[in-house]
């Protein structure tokens, strides 16, 4: 008879450091730079970009109580939304392209998770010093000087994860009216729950989850490794070269069973995710590019050829345009859709529909009228003038306004009566509206029905 399995023996599969705080070594290098350098130009970006103003307005504003998006002068309704479909098919396309082709270089190099979770930690670093320092102030009992490093890096933590909420709530919110609101206490109760939620968020994502979140949460972890082949571009330990791995010093000469690798362990203290690269290729590794950077630092000592951990692929492929098919033809192609549309995207927008309050009715002159709810949407950044008629002018008249001024970003609602001259010939009559923008000549029709009745006059 079988012995039952124990907790233990019953677990399939689990990942290293799942509930152990990963300590991050800083590391100096060219992979370094290049992500330093990036992160600079995105946050910057992200801080900045509220404050562009564009024809006296904010230039990037998600006015979510008027359900409208603008965007440097082009306001967006939710009509338009299908733009967005596409922008996020584009960035769904680029981002397996890139993938295909350099792997998780996105996860290491550019992603809002790993960009603050390096910022978290350079705060860390300079508050508990090295990261061995971390590792013993976290081991060492409560005491002042615990206390107050503890209470100064998570102020700081706080500060910058409040930050963050407010600069991304500025993209909702008018960043003339959001600071002054938020620090006065006068801002609405829902935007100061929106502020201190993604504060929150911020806070427990860069400080407490940090690669937890690459580890066990982002599907996109998951699903990468589909995309990989054997032309993919990845940070790849040299094994052939390294082993047999083996401690030695530095001047002295190399053991002719021994390979380049000295065994430090620095590719394993600098990885964000805590994995040892010498193992082959794991779905954790986000292509960061920092073990590379420690092992380099290594081999200039050792005066031995850099490049031992190194992105490479397993194969290269002789024709190296068939890389860019598929992933790359359908990004062009997203990317075609969205020129077409915004070179369609008409400046205003019309809506006609019959009231539904009453089919027709005969007026004082004994003429059949039906009413009409005309919509249009200004989507400017200028007092448009607009004007309406019927194509079949003979037969159908338009009784008061034809024509209206919208504001900027506006909508109006209006009602129209349309007469019929002549008694028509049947019971429904289709007719044709023209509205034209009289600035820019731009012209929409729309088509309703005309309602009558046998024997009218």
């Amino acid at each position: 008879m079988s012995q039952p399995l124990t907790s233990k023996q019953s677990v399939i599969f689990q990942t290293s450091q799942l509930d152990g705080k990963i300590y991050i070594r800083e590391q100096k290098g060219h992979f370094q730079r290049i992500r330093r350098y990036l992160s600079w130009v995105l946050v910057s970006g992200f801080i900045l970009l509220p404050w562009v103003q564009y024809h006296g307005q904010q230039a990037i504003l998600f006015n979510i109580a008027e359900q409208k998006l603008t965007l440097f002068g082009i306001t967006l309704f939710p009509q338009d939304m299908f733009i967005f479909s596409l922008i996020f098919i584009l960035a769904a396309f680029l981002l397996f392209y890139i993938t295909r082709l350099y792997g998780r270089v996105w996860c290491g190099y550019t992603c809002p998770q790993t960009i603050w979770m390096f910022m978290f930690n350079w705060v860390e670093r300079r508050v508990e010093g090295s990261y061995r320092q971390s590792q013993a102030l976290d081991k060492a009992d409560i005491g002042p000087t615990k206390i107050l490093k503890k209470t100064v890096k998570h102020g700081i933590w706080l500060s910058i994860s409040l930050l963050t909420a407010l600069v991304f709530m500025s993209y909702f919110v008018p960043v003339s009216q959001l600071y002054s609101s938020v620090f006065t206490v006068q801002a609405s109760a829902v935007v100061q729950g929106w502020v201190y939620f993604f504060a929150a968020c911020t806070y427990i994502n860069g400080g407490w989850i940090k690669e937890k979140m690459c580890l066990h949460i982002c599907p996109y972890a998951r699903f990468q490794s589909v995309m990989f082949n054997n032309s993919t571009s990845l940070m790849t330990y040299d094994h052939t070269r390294g082993e047999n791995r083996g401690p030695r010093k530095i001047k002295a000469q190399k053991s002719v069973e021994l390979g380049d690798c000295v065994d430090c362990g620095l590719c394993v203290d600098v990885c964000p995710v805590g994995i040892d690269i010498r193992q082959g290729l794991q779905y954790e590794c986000i292509n960061c590019g920092l073990c590379a950077d420690a092992c380099n630092d290594v081999m200039q000592k050792f005066n031995y050829p850099q490049g031992l951990i190194k992105y490479t692929a397993k194969h290269v492929i002789k024709r190296q345009w068939s890389a860019h098919l598929g992933y790359g033809l359908a990004s062009l192609l997203c990317f075609f859709s969205i020129a077409v549309w915004v070179y369609q995207r008409d400046n205003f927008d019309v809506s006609i529909i019959r009231d539904r309050q009453a089919l027709y009715r005969i007026n004082t002159q004994e003429q059949v009228e039906n009413t009409f709810v005309l919509k249009i949407t200004n989507k400017t950044q200028q007092v448009q003038h607009y004007s309406i008629n019927i194509e079949d002018s003979q037969n159908f008249t338009i009784h008061g306004q034809s024509e209206y001024a919208v504001l900027p970003a506006e909508q109006t609602i209006n009602h129209i009566t349309v007469v019929a001259q002549q008694a028509p010939e049947e019971l429904k009559t289709s007719i044709t509206f023209s509205v034209i923008d009289k600035q820019n000549a731009e012209v929409i029709e729309k088509s309703s029905s005309f309602f009558s009745a046998k024997d009218t006059w």
